[in-house]
């Protein structure tokens, strides 16, 4: 992999990890226009390294909600008065709602990186992750704010991520927003918790993939590359998407995704990229 192609592949990365549009699926055609395996295991390690990027925007960006959190969990462990701290619950919440995808993770691995690895797969996942955020977008009731967020709420959210996880093209943040509106949650309160939930998911999906990422053939220039330029562009998109779903339905993303699902499925057909 050069440098300009782990530069796009930043610049993809930092756009689609959280819209909810499918980072993964971006990825993986991109990947396949340039005419890089998707299915190498250093391909697959670098994609989820540079994600390390954009959770580094996330972090950067909600550096206080962060270290309010944090301080009261912390608190909480050493002082019993202190766990009727709101934070401190949320903050074993986020904990909890990420054991599902870390252990189906683990346990479907070989799965998730093979058969399901498929640009078919991502098609059919892509108009699936579509009619699903459609669908939430419309009977969720958009009534319950953030500080409406329960225990319930984090582990369905958080549990939502395997749907991406097993099925490239359906998005992680597109299942767990999806997933929050349905519970009721408005569009910000459901956003928001996406970008608390990524923060675990990702970090441990970047730190588990470095070593195949950097050790096999892509080299540890690419992979810097491709990490800085996922940071700065993902900063930028996390600060515009919260603006917009402040004040928009997600139908721009649903259209977007089924223009997104035909052409890969027409590049499949005609043999323009290997599925």
């Amino acid at each position: 992999m050069g440098l300009w192609q782990a530069a796009v592949l930043g610049v993809v990365e930092g756009l689609t990890e959280f819209l909810p549009v499918s980072s993964t699926g971006h990825l993986k055609i991109v990947e396949g226009l340039l005419g890089l395996d998707v299915g190498d295991d250093s391909i697959v390690g670098f994609t989820a390294v540079i994600q390390m990027g954009a959770i580094a925007a996330v972090l950067l960006y909600f550096a206080r909600d962060i270290a309010r959190l944090a301080t009261a969990w912390v608190r909480g462990l050493v002082s019993r008065e202190r766990r009727t701290d709101p934070d401190y619950s949320f903050a074993w919440w986020i904990v909890w709602a990420t054991i599902p995808v870390v252990v189906i993770g683990l346990l479907a691995k070989p799965l998730i990186d093979g058969p399901l690895a498929s640009l078919w797969v991502v098609a059919a996942s892509l108009f699936a992750g579509s009619a699903f955020m459609w669908v939430a977008d419309r009977v969720g009731s958009h009534t319950r704010p953030e500080s409406d967020i329960t225990l319930t709420d984090s582990v369905v959210v958080g549990t939502a991520q395997v749907l991406a996880l097993s099925f490239p093209g359906f998005s992680r943040s597109g299942a767990t927003i999806s997933t929050g509106l349905l519970r009721g949650l408005d569009r910000v309160a459901a956003t928001r918790l996406s970008f608390f939930l990524s923060i675990p998911a990702l970090t441990g999906a970047g730190l588990y993939e470095l070593k195949e990422a950097v050790g096999g053939g892509v080299g540890i220039g690419p992979v810097a590359v491709g990490t800085v330029v996922s940071f700065v562009v993902a900063y930028a998109t996390i600060a515009c998407l919260l603006r917009y779903v402040a004040r928009h339905s997600f139908d721009v993303f649903v259209y977007y995704r089924l223009g997104v699902a035909v052409l890969l499925m027409g590049l499949l057909v005609t043999g323009a990229v290997a599925a």
